[in-house]
């Protein structure tokens, strides 16, 4: 065991209600330093077409400044498994807030485009190792009975930074060159650097864990094919590109395949990368599976609802971003209420009217919304969607990671991390490629040359195969139960 890490009572051990003030300095950080870098991954959205004219790429290259982004987390995030356990919060801390304002920087002053997506890349880079860091932080220094209240605050975080993202962008580059977004950005990074770097605490045990390379290059090749794959795929909604998405889509399969039969070799001996032990309990696979679930429909939701606001109504970018901004509001403003009922009744009577919502707000959609539907509409089931996911996430958060044995909780924060990942990818390629053949099943070719009939036809099908998935979160919501120690709680089911 390291000798450097300055121990924080043990969540056992702590104050049932209260957290002492390092620990609450320690959190309070990673909440801001999470929010500058989760802010960030959905700034460049509204920027890419400026971005485009003025270093002259095209649409498909520009799209490179979120698919790189996409792909650096999707082989990052897995390693933090192991990194949690080998270094310590601090120098953690300290390491990805350096990359992240280093990537700012080098993307402000990048002259070309390679540059700038380099500039993404590292950015990404830190940002893959914030929300990790944060969850198993949480779960260490936070005792059973007060998770719910934290979790609902990184709940804050994980809706209301993505979602003030493109209007903050929006507002910025009325006044100021998409530049000016990383400027704006880099003394933000710089400043959470220095104060983390002197008032982060350590408060997790490190011990020195050979790393598997062959297991790197496994999950590298494995989690970028998935999602590169994926992403290819609802981009290009099934149209012939250089190379077809399935074959990195395969490739990426196959890898991971081998990944779970080399960990699961490695756990034996107490070496895994990325250890699977996590699955043996039952309440973390169910979470899990919702989660990946509710995930899904939240990436498809925010990418097929501006194709049909635009494309079949008509309405600008500009009223698109404002309807989409209150459900991220209010999902994320909802966050505390939830973790505070969640340390008070526990995740049944939260899980099941929320993912009743979340159906309820799907079926609506794929019912609804035709080629003159009103925007006050769209706008209701948006909220009620995000009203749903708002008394999910928290939930089965709380009790997916607070279900494992402590030993494991690096390793699920991981394993949720890359889901997040994963799951937002397919998402957006299921809805995409369901929005593209219903297109054509109505009659059309394309979304771009597609009447409004035509697209509320590809709506209608992507909406309605996701309302169909979601009733899985309905059935499952009955059988999630709380950890022994937290409220409600009648132990760790499958240990």
């Amino acid at each position: 065991m390291s000798t450097d890490a300055v121990q924080l009572p043990a969540p056992s051990e702590a104050a049932p209600d209260r957290l002492d003030a390092r620990a609450r300095r320690a959190l309070i950080l990673l909440l801001a330093a999470t929010f500058v870098t989760f802010l960030n991954e959905t700034l460049m959205s509204v920027a890419i077409p400026d971005i485009m004219a003025d270093l002259g790429v095209s649409a498909s290259t520009g799209q490179w400044l979120t698919t790189a982004f996409a792909l650096t987390m999707a082989v990052v995030i897995p390693t933090t498994g192991w990194l949690l356990q080998r270094f310590s919060t601090r120098t953690l801390f300290v390491a990805a807030m350096s990359l992240f304002t280093a990537g700012t920087l080098l993307a402000a002053i990048g002259p070309t485009f390679s540059v700038l997506v380099l500039g993404r890349i590292v950015q990404a880079s830190g940002t893959a190792i914030m929300m990790p860091l944060m969850m198993t932080t949480v779960l260490e220094i936070v005792p059973p009975s007060s998770r719910g209240r934290i979790m609902g605050r990184i709940a804050i975080v994980m809706s209301m930074a993505p979602a003030l993202g493109p209007a903050v962008s929006g507002v910025l580059l009325t006044v100021l060159s998409w530049r000016g977004l990383f400027y704006v950005m880099l003394p933000l990074a710089a400043v959470m650097l220095l104060v983390g770097a002197l008032n982060v605490p350590n408060v997790n045990e490190t011990r020195r864990i050979s790393l598997d390379a062959l297991s790197v290059v496994l999950s590298a090749l494995g989690f970028s094919g998935v999602v590169y794959g994926l992403s290819s795929f609802g981009e290009s909604a099934g149209e012939a590109t250089l190379m077809p998405p399935w074959i990195p889509i395969v490739v990426g399969v196959v890898a991971l395949a081998v990944f779970v039969l080399r960990q699961l070799r490695l756990q034996r001996d107490d070496r895994a990368f990325l250890d699977l032990r996590t699955f043996r309990s039952v309440q973390f696979t169910t979470s899990l599976i919702m989660l990946a679930v509710a995930m899904m429909s939240l990436f498809g939701t925010v990418i097929l609802l501006p194709q049909y606001l635009q494309n079949a109504l008509g309405y600008a970018p500009v009223v698109v971003g404002a309807l989409l901004l209150p459900g991220g509001l209010i999902s994320g403003l909802l966050g505390p209420l939830v973790g505070r009922l969640y340390d008070k009744v526990g995740p049944t009577p939260l899980l099941i009217p929320g993912s009743i919502m979340l159906s309820a707000s799907l079926w609506a959609m794929a019912l609804l919304l035709g080629p003159a539907t009103e925007l006050w509409v769209v706008l209701a089931c948006h909220v009620a969607m995000s009203l749903g996911l708002a008394f999910l996430f928290t939930p089965l958060f709380s009790t997916g990671l607070g279900s494992l044995d402590r030993s494991l909780y690096s390793h699920g924060s991981a394993t949720v991390s890359t889901l997040q990942q994963v799951a937002g990818a397919a998402g957006t390629a299921l809805y995409i490629a369901l929005l593209a053949v219903g297109i054509f099943a109505s009659g059309g070719s394309e979304v771009a040359t597609a009447t409004p009939s035509e697209i509320a036809g590809g709506v209608h099908l992507a909406f309605l195969a996701g309302a169909c998935i979601s009733l899985a979160v309905v059935a499952l919501s009955f059988f999630v139960r709380a950890p022994k120690d937290a409220p409600g709680g009648h132990g760790p089911v499958g240990h």
